[in-house]
């Protein structure tokens, strides 16, 4: 069975993999139909993702169907089609017995620390598969990305009378914006590429972009009634971004780090302390995150047709991957077809 593995940092390579076994207790086997590319995956290919282990098959945005279950599943059967939770927790620890199975102690993301689904077959436990019986799998492949924005909202306690600032225009800040704008809030999207800003304004409705600049600061006050956001979720992963973003909030509020990052992160201690400023960081998300995305989907509430701008055959993708690694290229969701 064919795979396609990291081997190192930039260094793909196309390897023999055995066949699964069959199914154990808990366990499905399921077929792998398409794969979404996201930042880990970029970052994970430049050696700039820190739980990121090599050499590892990539690949944790799944379209699956399921082949066969083994003892004991009830959640799925043969055929179902499903998206992943690709958060495999250990169930016994202590974040896992207060529920936060998304940073278990002995935590597992599929495609990070252990191999995912650019491989046409494996085995997954059945509890981490949310079923749709409308979904496409291409729209099922961006249920993980989407559960990202979803937990990091979450966390952010936004309420419908706030203002959120959004830094960082990517996958993981357009996931954000959708969870963002069903709040209520009022929104506001900051980035450096004008690009990215001109499609969260003509696709993505969002009436407030800021382009970064030395006056942010001046233009955030003049949107939201002479003060800054309420809240501030930094989606860009950037060392820089983040560290400025110390400075952003409004008196009372709230940072959220949903980007990862390699650096140190600076900050003066007296410009956060003032503002009696809250930091808090997004890791993954929980089952009931995918469950809600699924149901949004389904029901026409969150339209992922405009996320996906390029498309790749399972063959091609070692050829065509530096390229999404280019802004230039405009990749906001590339999505690879697994076949057998």
């Amino acid at each position: 069975m064919k795979a396609l593995c990291l081997e190192a940092p930039k260094q793909w390579k196309r390897i023999d993999v055995a066949a699964p076994e069959k199914p154990g207790p808990g366990e499905a086997l399921v077929r792998v139909h398409t794969v979404g590319i996201c930042g880990t995956d970029i970052s994970g290919y430049l050696g700039k993702m820190p739980f990121f282990s090599y050499p590892r098959i990539p690949g944790h945005e799944l379209g699956v169907e399921v082949v066969a279950i083994g003892a004991g599943v009830t959640n799925v059967k043969a055929a179902d089609r499903c998206a992943v939770e690709p958060y495999i927790n250990c169930q016994q620890c202590y974040a896992c017995r207060r529920g936060h199975t998304n940073c278990c102690e002995n935590h597992q993301t599929l495609g990070v620390h252990c191999d995912g689904g650019l491989r046409p077959l494996f085995l997954v436990p059945a509890r981490k598969l949310h079923v749709s019986k409308a979904l496409s799998f291409e729209q099922l492949a961006l249920v993980e990305t989407l559960a990202i924005g979803c937990h990091a909202v979450n966390r952010s306690g936004l309420a419908a009378h706030e203002s959120c600032l959004i830094i960082g225009a990517g996958p993981i800040g357009l996931a954000t914006l959708e969870f963002v704008k069903l709040s209520g809030a009022k929104t506001i999207v900051l980035d450096m590429n004008e690009g990215r800003l001109e499609f969260c304004r003509r696709v993505m409705g969002v009436e407030h972009t800021l382009r970064l600049s030395d006056t942010v600061d001046r233009e955030l006050r003049d949107l939201i009634d002479g003060h800054l956001p309420d809240v501030v979720i930094d989606a860009t992963g950037n060392s820089g971004s983040m560290s400025n973003a110390f400075g952003l909030i409004t008196h009372a509020g709230r940072l959220v780090f949903v980007g990862i990052t390699t650096d140190d992160v600076h900050f003066r201690h007296a410009l956060f302390h003032k503002p009696e400023g809250t930091l808090l960081c997004s890791r993954n998300a929980l089952s009931a995150d995918f469950e809600r995305i699924v149901d949004l989907i389904e029901a026409g509430q969150i339209n992922t047709g405009p996320w996906i701008t390029h498309r790749a055959a399972f063959d091609e993708l070692i050829d065509v991957f530096p390229s999404y690694t280019r802004p230039e290229t405009g990749v906001i969701k590339a999505i690879v077809e697994v076949g057998l």
